[in-house]
């Protein structure tokens, strides 16, 4: 018993250790302005470029953790828009969302420009390639042209002025905290920095 005491008192230890070594201004930082929320869940944005190798690295573990996220965390995607071009890919993002179809386009689009190395930063090379996976080209060409994509896109272009985005992919936590790959280091760190964050947030 004496054992398993120690034992338990060990791994308590070594997980404070942990969440005391993310430092603010280090591991992530603190926004000047935060940006206010709506619901009552904790929002973690992502913000990322399908033509990003950084992205596609981190993908499988963003994947992985929202599986296992907490139950009070709302994940959202943001595409970063830094240039005309990648609007593009944007504005496919969103129309794909509208149709309810972008969880199963989304990494054969990372996998179609980091492993096939089809750039896809073209309309007609989206359009084309979306209806050979499978997306009526049709309602595609509608969503993609449509006023909620033009919306969402201005959206995302404010969202990303907002929070001071200078790369990708980086993180928000709740319109308070930005972190990155950068920032943590490795990806499975990061992961963990967004659990400290969510955890920091949920307990306000």
């Amino acid at each position: 018993m004496k054992k398993l005491l120690v034992f338990i008192f060990l791994i308590i230890s070594a997980i404070a250790c942990q969440a005391e070594s993310y430092k603010e201004g280090v591991h992530y930082k603190e926004l000047p302005q935060q940006v206010a929320v709506s619901g009552d869940k904790v929002e973690v944005l992502e913000f990322f470029w399908y033509g990003c190798t950084h992205c596609y690295s981190f993908e499988p573990f963003i994947k992985s953790w929202k599986k296992s996220k907490p139950a009070n965390v709302e994940f959202k995607r943001v595409p970063a828009i830094f240039r005309p071009d990648w609007e593009i890919q944007a504005r496919a993002y969103y129309a794909l969302s509208n149709m309810g179809v972008i969880e199963e386009v989304h990494g054969k689009i990372f996998e179609a420009i980091h492993k096939d190395k089809n750039r896809l930063n073209k309309k007609e090379h989206m359009v084309n390639f979306v209806s050979q996976n499978g997306v009526d080209r049709k309602q595609f060409l509608e969503e993609y042209n449509s006023f909620a994509v033009d919306t969402m896109v201005r959206k995302a272009k404010k969202k990303q002025k907002a929070y001071q985005i200078q790369g990708v992919p980086t993180v928000i936590v709740n319109g308070k905290y930005q972190t990155s790959g950068s920032m943590a280091g490795n990806y499975d760190n990061l992961i963990k920095i967004i659990n400290y964050l969510v955890k920091k947030e949920s307990t306000k």
